[in-house]
């Protein structure tokens, strides 16, 4: 019988390969940083199969986001002083693509006077779920770029990406006509 390649048992001990082959420790934070933006990457996955075939164009930049987040990840899984041939992780063109789409959501959505809760409808719930995540991600990049180079560019991402994700959750219940459910101090 022929073994799978899907596993290695070269983790076995708790560590793994970065890109170029340098082993380190499964708890070390640069693991956890692209750790979290796997994560988001499958969440915005989950969110685009709800999209299609409904809503073609956030279907479209939510798989262009996934591209943009492997990226990331594989910048993230090599030591700067690495020789491997991998994306710089994102560009300051990607950013302002961003930033783009959030205006554009945001100016399909009422104004917002109050903090929301998460939730409506499934897709929004999804999108609120990948935008805590994308902060967790986020949170744990800042802390690897404390005392390692990570590309300033890659923060200045994620920290718009959970805006994008923020107005795609309103999006999503806004035109559902969900009704937001806004937060009041005493339930």
């Amino acid at each position: 019988m022929k073994k799978s390649v899907l596993y290695t048992a070269t983790g076995d001990k708790g560590t793994t390969s970065l890109v170029g082959g340098h082993r380190i420790s499964k708890a070390d934070k640069r693991i956890q940083a692209y750790g979290d933006v796997d994560e988001l990457n499958s969440y915005i996955g989950l969110i685009a199969a709800l999209m299609a075939p409904a809503d073609t164009m956030i279907h479209d930049e939510l798989i262009a986001l996934q591209h943009r987040l492997f990226d990331i990840g594989a910048a993230l899984a090599t030591l700067p002083d690495s020789q491997a041939d991998i994306p710089a992780g994102v560009t300051q063109r990607q950013i302002e693509i961003l930033e783009r789409a959030i205006d554009r959501i945001d100016g399909n959505l009422p104004p917002l006077h109050n903090f929301i809760l998460p939730g409506g409808t499934v897709a929004s719930s999804h999108a609120q779920i990948a935008r805590a995540v994308c902060r967790r991600a986020e949170r744990n990049i800042a802390f690897l770029a404390i005392d390692q180079p990570v590309s300033p560019l890659i923060l200045v991402f994620v920290n718009r990406l959970s805006d994008y994700l923020f107005a795609l959750a309103r999006y999503l219940n806004v035109t559902a006509s969900h009704p937001e459910i806004t937060w009041s101090k005493n339930g």
